[in-house]
Order: C-alpha cells, then sequence, then structure tokens
C-alpha cells in the first residue's frame, strides 16, 4: 500500500471513506481517471481535517456526478455547466465536488474563464496556490501516486502560500479573498514574492472586478469555517470588506458578536450537519448592526439568491418556534429537551446558543451540549445491540425509550452509613502500692 494511500485513510472519517469507494466505483465503472485533489490533499498533507472531497477526473466529469447522484440520498447540490463541474451531499453530509481536469483562460481581469479540457497536469499547474496544486491517483495502474508539479508539498512543509502564476490575481481577482481565508484558516505565512504580487493587483485595483456573484460565493465558503470572525478582521485589515457592502466599515462590523458566535460554535460537535448549519448564524451576526436597507442591499448587491438570503434574513423567525418549546414549563424532563434539540435545525440551534436571552432556554442548550448528549454517546454498542435484538420492527422507537429512560433515571443517594458509635475510654486502673510502715 503506498504511503500516501495509508495516509488518507487514517485522516478519512467512515462516512467519508464510503464518499470516496463510491466516486472510486463510478470513475471504474466509466474507465476514466480519478484523482483526489485540492483542499482535501492539502488538508490531508499538512495534517488539517478533511473538510471536503474534491476529486478531478480526466473525461467526462458530469457522467460520473449522474452515476453517484443516482445512489439513494445523494443530492446534486450545484452543478457549473461551464467548468463542468458538480457538488454533491451525502446523507451523512460528506459534501463531495467533482470536476473535469481543465485549462482555464482569461480574455480580460475577472472575466467568465474559457475552458478546455486538459491533463491533471496542466490542470494542476493551472490552479490559485501550490498547496492546492498536488493529486493522488486513485487509479488501479497507479493508485497512491503523488503528483506534484508546482512543488507544492515543499510548500505546506513550510506553511506558506505562494501564488502558481505571477497573473494569478490579474486572471482572477477573488483569489484575493481567498488568499485572506487560507491564511486565517490554515495560519500559513504569505510567501514574499506572493505578498509583491498581491501589492501591485491591488494598486491596479484588480479587486473591483471580481464579479458579484463570486462575492456571495464567498461569504458563504467564510460562513462554515472555525474562526469566520478571524477572516472578517483578515478582511477588514486588508480594504477588501466593503466590497461585500459600504455599510461593513467602522462600529458596524460586529467583531464582539462574531467572537461570540466562534464561542458558539465550538460548543456544537465538529460533525457536518453542524458545520452546514453555520451559515446563516454567520451572516446574521456580520450584519447584525446593518439596517435592514443595508442588509437587502448586501443580498441584492452580492446576488444572493433567495433561498441563501433567507437563510440569514428569516432565521430569527424560524427559530422562535424551538425558544418557544424550549422555554416552555411542560419540560421537565432531560430527554424531552435532548430530543427538542436533537431534531431543531442546525443552524436555528446555533443561533438560540448564541442570541437568546432566555435564562431557562440557554441552561437547557448547555444540559444538552455538556451532559445529555456526552450521555448519550457513551452508550456502548453492546447497548444497541441488545436494544435491537429486542426491538425487531419497533429499532428506532425502541432506541428512543432507551434513551429518555438513560437520561430520566434518577440515580438514587445511598443511604447515609450511619456513625460509628463513641468509643468510651475506660479509665486505666490504678496499681497500689502497698504503704510502708
Amino acid at each position: 500500500m503506498s504511503d500516501y494511500i495509508f495516509m488518507l485513510e487514517n485522516h478519512l472519517s467512515t462516512e467519508q471513506s464510503r464518499a470516496v469507494e463510491e466516486v472510486q466505483a463510478a470513475a471504474a465503472q466509466a474507465n476514466v481517471n480519478l484523482f483526489l485533489t485540492g483542499g482535501a490533499m492539502r488538508d490531508m498533507l499538512a495534517g488539517f481535517r478533511i473538510r471536503d472531497l474534491d476529486f478531478v477526473v480526466e473525461g467526462n466529469a458530469l457522467k460520473i456526478v449522474k452515476g453517484v447522484a443516482a445512489h439513494a440520498g445523494n443530492k446534486l447540490v450545484a452543478i457549473d455547466e461551464n467548468r463542468k463541474s458538480a457538488e454533491l451531499l451525502f446523507p451523512s453530509g460528506v459534501t463531495v465536488q467533482i470536476a473535469m481536469s481543465r485549462q482555464e483562460k482569461y480574455a480580460r481581469t475577472g472575466a467568465k474563464p474559457q475552458v478546455t479540457p486538459a491533463t491533471i497536469q496542466e490542470d494542476l499547474r493551472g490552479r490559485d496556490f501550490t498547496c492546492n496544486s498536488v493529486a493522488l491517483s486513485l487509479n488501479r495502474a497507479s493508485r497512491g501516486l503523488l503528483l506534484d508539479p508546482m512543488n507544492g508539498l515543499a510548500d505546506i512543509e513550510r506553511r506558506e502560500l505562494r501564488l502558481t502564476s505571477p497573473y494569478g490575481f490579474y486572471d482572477d481577482p477573488s483569489r484575493l479573498l481567498r488568499l485572506v481565508r487560507f491564511r486565517a484558516r490554515l495560519g500559513f505565512a504569505i510567501e514574499e514574492r506572493t505578498q509583491m504580487q498581491v501589492a501591485n493587483a491591488r494598486e491596479a485595483e484588480v479587486e473591483k472586478l471580481i464579479p458579484r456573484r463570486t462575492l456571495a460565493e464567498e461569504l458563504l465558503r467564510i460562513g462554515v469555517e472555525d474562526n469566520p470572525g478571524e477572516i472578517v478582521r483578515g478582511l477588514e485589515e486588508a480594504g477588501l470588506l466593503t466590497l461585500f457592502s459600504p455599510a461593513l466599515a467602522g462600529p458596524k462590523v460586529n467583531h464582539a458578536g462574531l467572537a461570540k458566535l466562534e464561542k458558539s460554535i465550538r460548543l456544537l460537535p465538529d460533525e457536518a450537519r453542524f458545520r452546514g448549519g453555520r451559515t446563516g448564524p454567520f451572516l446574521y451576526v456580520l450584519t447584525e448592526k446593518l439596517s435592514t436597507k443595508e442588509k437587502q442591499g448586501l443580498a441584492k448587491f452580492t446576488e444572493m439568491r433567495k433561498s441563501e438570503a433567507d437563510l440569514w434574513l428569516k432565521l430569527e423567525a424560524r427559530a422562535k418556534k424551538l425558544e418557544n418549546a424550549l422555554r416552555s414549563a411542560r419540560i421537565r424532563k432531560a430527554s424531552q429537551v435532548y430530543f427538542l434539540v436533537l431534531n431543531g435545525e442546525p443552524d436555528e440551534v446555533l443561533f438560540l446558543l448564541y442570541h437568546t436571552a432566555l435564562k431557562p432556554v440557554q441552561e437547557r442548550m448547555r444540559n444538552y451540549f455538556q451532559k445529555y448528549l456526552p450521555a448519550v454517546q457513551e452508550i456502548t454498542p453492546e447497548e444497541w445491540a441488545a436494544v435491537d435484538a429486542k426491538a425487531g420492527a419497533r429499532r428506532n422507537k425502541a432506541r428512543e425509550e432507551f434513551i429518555a429512560n438513560r437520561l430520566d433515571r434518577r440515580v438514587r443517594k445511598p443511604a447515609p452509613v450511619p456513625a460509628p458509635p463513641p468509643v468510651i475510654e475506660q479509665p486505666a486502673a490504678v496499681t497500689r502500692r502497698p504503704v510502708s510502715r
């Protein structure tokens, strides 16, 4: 087994491993070459958790996408006909991007690229930063072969961000935004020559040519990061934050709120379900100090889709139902709190952690994450097997009853041990000496 395949298997979660197997099977059936690339490879080689899976296909990528999307539960989230790429969401919450290996040529700065099929080596040379220009072959004949035409592995080891081309920011000015995000997420330094290229691009004001829709897409990406507040501060310091809205300046930049949101994020399990629910709360907090008109102006200017804007503009109203349920005086059992939060929408749960001022809601949500959820996670596989064996067709109901019993049972305090009777010391015997006469 290749060392890199071994490394990959140790970095993938169980759900991600299943997704890789599905994509590999679809590529083998279509008889095309498949490679793991981009952020997945960068994060693996840098020792970070792999967030999303990025695949490149030498051939018809959309044919592979259709094959993977046909599996039960897999959902096609987005498709880019120009770049021949698509994003899929698996039932487990794993996000997968499958793209055609390609070359992109730009007629002018910020223009839509002209895309042509290319080899994997040509694809890697045309990427944004060298750390994203590494690929791993998943093909039977070359499985485990590392492809690194831009020496990205060395830059990852040096923890540096370096452009693959001196024209990188002119071709695609949105790379200026990605540079800030990657620096905050990875903790990498910006390589010296790349710093000069940033200065040249900013002097030419190429950031003004970033397409509006690209700005919306970048905000959505920032929203799922672990440290969105740090990224926003980096954009502000670089003079790029007002690209999204002129109102995002000075005291209207909600740094304190973003710091509080990050604390709330750290309370949540690091699962795909909850990571996907961060976007709405992030946008709500980012724009919390803006007027209604300014918020709507940001959504319109960045060409956000209605479904994307509703994630934050209607979040407070949506979360009200869960807040009212959690504050109810009829909630007397731990299991009631557990199932309310468990079945709540992840973005509403995170929003309430950040926003609610109601003490009963605050206390019950803290109890869910600090007491009830850990208690359920401690249930052993043997215990679940015993429940399932007795349940038959009522498996889900039986599991819910078992959880409720586990959370609601009262641990009886042991009866106090009676104090031992006091020890009465006997007076020592007095020895009488004979009296001499």
